[in-house]
C-alpha cells in the first residue's frame, strides 16, 4: 500500500485467541503493529510474551484495566502511521482478506472511516441494532486525534464516541462484510449471569458517554437539517 498503516489490537483477558489474532495480523501488510494489554489477569500476557519471540509488534501492557476507551486511546498516541485499523482480540476465522476489506477503502480515500461486520454473529447484519458498535474499523489517525483525551474515559462507549464524532463533523462511513468472520456474543465467553451484568454494565457506559456529548449528537442533527 502506497499509505502507512498501523493494527492496534486491544486485549483483555483473551487467552484463546489472542495467538491467532497477533499471528494472522502481524504476517500482513501493516507498517506497524501495536498490541495493547490492559490489565489482563489470565494467559494473555505469557502468550504475547511469547508470540513477541517471532513477530515484531509494540507491546504496551497496563498493570490493571483500564477501559477499551483508554487502550485504544493509547494505542492512537503510539501509532506512526497515517492509517488506523482497529482489530478487536476475540475474533475466530480472522483472514487476510477481512483486513484487506478494512484498510483499502480508507487507503484509496473511499472513505473517512469503515465499519467491518462479522457475518457469523447472533444477530443478522440486516437487522443488527448494534452494528455501528464494531470494534473494526479503520480511520485516518489525523480523524482521531482530536478525541484521543474523551476515549480515555469512554469505556466500553468508544464505539458510541466515534461515531457520534464523525456524524457531526460530516465523515463519510461506510460499511464491509467480513464474511466468515467470527465474533463471540458475552454469552459465548461468560455465564449468562455474568453475560447479563456485562450487558448492563457496557449499556451505562454507551447511554454515559452519548449523554456527555450531547453536543455531538445536535451538531448532528442541525447537519442533517441543513441538508
Amino acid at each position: 500500500m502506497n499509505k502507512k498503516s498501523t493494527a492496534i489490537i486491544c486485549a483483555y483477558n483473551e487467552e484463546k485467541t489472542i495467538r491467532e489474532v497477533v499471528s494472522i495480523v502481524c504476517d500482513n501488510f501493516f507498517d506497524e503493529v501495536i498490541v495493547v494489554n490492559d490489565g489482563s489477569t489470565d494467559k494473555t500476557d505469557n502468550i504475547l510474551n511469547k508470540l513477541r519471540e517471532f513477530y515484531v509488534f509494540k507491546y504496551i501492557k497496563f498493570d490493571e484495566n483500564n477501559g477499551k476507551g483508554f487502550a485504544m486511546a493509547t494505542g492512537v498516541e503510539n501509532a506512526s502511521s497515517e492509517i488506523i485499523v482497529f482489530v478487536d482480540a476475540d475474533l475466530s476465522n480472522l483472514k487476510e482478506d477481512h483486513l484487506f476489506e478494512l484498510a483499502m477503502p480508507v487507503v484509496q480515500n473511499e472513505s473517512d472511516m469503515i465499519l467491518g461486520q462479522a457475518t457469523e454473529t447472533l444477530i443478522d447484519y440486516s437487522i443488527n441494532p448494534f452494528k455501528s458498535f464494531t470494534g473494526e474499523r479503520a480511520v485516518f489517525k489525523k480523524d482521531i486525534l482530536p478525541i484521543v483525551d474523551k476515549m480515555k474515559s469512554s469505556m466500553f462507549g468508544v464505539e458510541t464516541l466515534i461515531n457520534l464524532y464523525y456524524k457531526s463533523n460530516g465523515k463519510k462511513v461506510k460499511y464491509v462484510m467480513l464474511d466468515g468472520l467470527k465474533h463471540p456474543t458475552k454469552f459465548d465467553k461468560a455465564s449468562i449471569l455474568q453475560a447479563s451484568k456485562e450487558f448492563l454494565k457496557e449499556g451505562n457506559q454507551i447511554i454515559l458517554t452519548a449523554v456527555k456529548n450531547i453536543d455531538l449528537i445536535t451538531k448532528s442533527i442541525k447537519n442533517k437539517i441543513s441538508i
